[in-house]
């Protein structure tokens, strides 16, 4: 069996490693074609357009990643007195297999995700919660159950809070892991970040509602 990859597979990992690195919007599809060592007619024969090939991109974590993190959650469903840090972790296992996916691929599975949101790619939020949506409803009924006093407007807020943090610690990873062992003698890897991030991210999330002053429109 050959160990080459196909044309559709190169455009992908290029797209993949620009998009992640320097975001959707700088990333030109010449730059791709010329990173996979394509010509433009090809990727348009595979994927259509620049947003066909960004959600293919994501599609390959998520497809993956996400049946299994559904089943996850669903199994909190019979647990009583649910906690957040429960809910948040078992999330954990099925990020960690986007490692399967390719090297590395959990850190760059949620840099992506970010790069959704910070650039405003309205077509990825589309795409996740029509291919995904039963796991995103999952997710918010065990945090409403977790969480009953938190309205849902804070929970939209207090989750995008979370993903940037998530978002920047997978981004800096590898500095932070250096400082860490030099300052604190302390060795890390993704996953043993990713479960010392959860009593934050549920403490946050679940934090008494703001005073807010009411802003005249």
């Amino acid at each position: 069996m050959s160990n080459r990859l196909t044309t559709k597979e190169r455009i992908l990992n290029a797209a993949e490693r620009l998009f992640a690195e320097r975001g959707f919007s700088e990333t030109s599809l010449r730059l791709i074609t010329s990173k996979a060592e394509v010509n433009l007619a090809s990727v348009n024969y595979h994927f259509g357009s620049k947003k066909e090939l960004i959600q293919a991109v994501l599609a390959r974590y998520l497809d993956h990643s996400m049946p299994q993190m559904l089943q996850a959650l669903n199994q909190l469903d019979s647990r009583a007195n649910l906690r957040l840090d429960e809910v948040f972790e078992a999330m954990v296992a099925p990020l960690m297999t986007a490692n399967n996916v390719r090297h590395n691929g959990t850190v760059i599975f949620l840099q992506l995700l970010g790069r959704g949101y910070i650039e405003s790619q309205g077509h990825l939020r589309w795409f996740v919660t029509t291919k995904h949506g039963e796991v995103l409803q999952q997710m918010a009924r065990l945090i409403d159950r977790a969480a009953p006093h938190v309205t849902p407007v804070e929970v939209f807020w207090r989750l995008h809070f979370s993903l940037g943090a998530l978002v920047f610690t997978m981004s800096s990873f590898d500095a932070l892991a250096d400082i860490a062992a030099a300052d604190f003698e302390q060795h890390n890897n993704v996953e043993s970040v990713l479960r010392r991030v959860i009593p934050y991210l549920a403490s946050g999330v679940s934090a008494p509602l703001p005073q807010l002053t009411e802003i005249a429109v």
